[in-house]
């Protein structure tokens, strides 16, 4: 199962990756949609919401289909609002499915994370029973469809003393109670969406609900600009006494009947079952194998200064400050293991280098990065490449860029600021950091944070002492290495017309850790 579904995530991500290229190219990460699918969700939401009390107003129990007509009729208001309200149901489908899909291939599903996992599907199956219940409502042929397809289904459950399937036998009037009860789950359910978003951003800091302003009233704008140029036409009446016609089904809420419809209920049945359990229980079986997870971040408490940083860059909320145990007059940095993504965000930011996942902290990055050096021959004209390992165009799985040689981080954000300091002191004439876009940042805010620290004085920051002209931070997605290459091209020229000779006097950062931790112990 895991062989089989890592095949299909990399071939999804790949596809994806050449989509985020394309998109970032009409209008920059900043306003990338795909970066922002779960953001817009809620946009669209927002805009069914406002456009639902609208068309609530004017809806009658008594006689559905007319009502609808009559609002359809309205050029001026109605008509349009309610293609507003469907398109942006629509909209609110599609863009958490591709939250939804982004996130699995991403490997952001499993661990820590699975809460948000399991709620956002529970978000998604009840737009999906607000929207249902609001196509009945209209009750054109498709919304007799879906009733009667719904019929089909809980009358194999011993729920009812009659099978509801005999309502829609045509042989009386349909109970204003049915329509009565649609109305009541189309708008009551909405009213669990609030708080299972709060559920679903819980154990997150600094959650983003919202899209930036101008792609927010893009989105709003386009949908508008649809219902107004391309409304949306009543579909006849549905009618108990004959069978339904060809009927115009929605794609993002209807999709299911052709392949549901023929099948026996109990097979049906079988089929949904299966495949909510296989998506709910995804943190499961797309969890890596216990060898590969990397370990939670540690903190080295004789380090530990309780500046607080690490607690505050964490976007998992995964660090607390607390009592120390040794009498220090400061708090103490401690990770709860079972929120820890194991990002190691928390490294970038200790100064002092006493925090972040084994292998991963600041010390050990000075030691790799030190390797690293030993093992090439670099001189005032190089330039090295730190690149992220999930974006970056892929540049980390190189091991080199137009001669460039690469050294790769498993997140920009768990780059400490001396291990840029130390390459640029050692000789090499600069280096370009390429991280992922902060909007997609697998590990939310490690590019935010890596480009405060470089360029914005944030604990643990760059050293004034360090010239910032050989120093360059870049953001490309996974698919944009032409923009890797020419980016490193023109950090060149810029390397080639500085003096070397105004270098500053070369320091060994092994030393100057060494006493930095003499400084914390006392």
């Amino acid at each position: 199962m895991r062989r089989l579904t890592g095949v299909l995530a990399r071939g999804i991500r790949r596809g994806m990756a050449r989509a985020d290229a394309a998109m970032n190219r009409l209008y920059g990460w900043r306003h990338n949609p795909l970066y922002m699918s779960g953001t817009l969700a809620v946009v669209s939401l927002a805009v069914v919401l406002v456009t639902g009390v609208y068309l609530l107003l004017y809806y009658r129990i008594g006689a559905p289909y007319a009502s609808v007509a009559r609002l359809t009729d309205q050029v001026w208001a109605g008509r349009w609002i309610r293609s507003l309200h469907r398109y942006a149901s629509d909209a609110a489908v599609l863009a958490a499915a591709l939250h939804a899909l982004r996130l699995f291939v991403q490997a952001r599903s499993w661990g820590p994370r699975a809460l948000a996992w399991v709620s956002g599907l529970v978000l998604l199956f009840i737009v999906f029973v607000c929207g249902w219940t609001g196509y009945v409502m209209v009750w054109d042929v498709q919304g007799e469809v879906l009733a009667r397809e719904g019929a089909r289904f809980f009358d194999l459950l011993p729920l009812f003393s009659e099978p509801i399937g005999r309502a829609f036998a045509g042989d009386r009037t349909i109970p204003g109670a049915f329509f009565f009860l649609n109305l009541f789950l189309h708008v009551a359910l909405p009213i669990g969406v609030g708080l299972l978003l709060w559920i679903h951003v819980s154990r997150v800091a600094r959650p983003a609900i919202l899209p930036p302003r101008g792609l927010t009233w893009g989105v709003t704008g386009l949908l508008l600009a649809l219902s107004v140029f391309w409304p949306v036409a009543m579909a006849p009446a549905a009618d108990l006494l004959r069978l339904p016609g060809r009927a115009p089904f929605d794609a993002f809420f209807s999709f299911w009947l052709p392949v549901v419809r023929p099948m026996p209920v109990g097979v049906a049945w079988v089929a949904v079952l299966g495949l909510s359990a296989v998506a709910l229980l995804a943190p499961l079986w797309s969890r890596p194998r216990a060898g590969a997870r990397q370990p939670p971040s540690a903190v080295d408490e004789r380090l530990c200064t309780g500046c607080e940083q690490c607690y505050l860059d964490c976007p998992y909320e995964a660090i607390a400050m607390v009592t120390r145990a040794d009498g220090r007059p400061t708090l103490v940095a401690h990770v709860d293991p079972d929120r820890c993504t194991s990002c190691g965000i928390c490294a970038g930011s200790c100064a002092p280098m006493g925090v972040g996942p084994a292998h991963r902290t600041g010390r050990d990055q000075l030691v790799q990065v030190a390797s690293f050096l030993a093992a090439r021959e670099l001189g005032a004209r190089d330039v090295v490449v730190i690149a992220c390992g999930r974006g970056a165009g892929g540049v980390g799985a190189a091991g080199s860029v137009d001669g460039a040689p690469v050294h790769v981080v498993q997140c920009a954000g768990n780059l400490h600021s001396s291990v840029v300091e130390y390459l640029v002191r050692s000789g090499v004439g600069g280096v370009l950091i390429v991280s992922c876009p902060p909007r997609d940042c697998w590990n939310r805010e490690g590019a935010k944070w890596l480009d405060a620290r470089l360029n914005h004085d944030r604990e643990a920051e760059l050293k004034p002492r360090v010239d910032r002209r050989r120093v360059c931070l870049l953001f490309a997605a996974e698919g944009e290495r032409a923009a890797v290459r020419a980016g490193l091209r023109t950090f060149r020229a810029v390397v080639e017309t500085l003096d070397a000779a105004s270098r500053e006097e070369e320091i060994d950062l092994l030393a100057l850790c060494e006493h930095s931790e003499e400084g914390a112990v006392s």
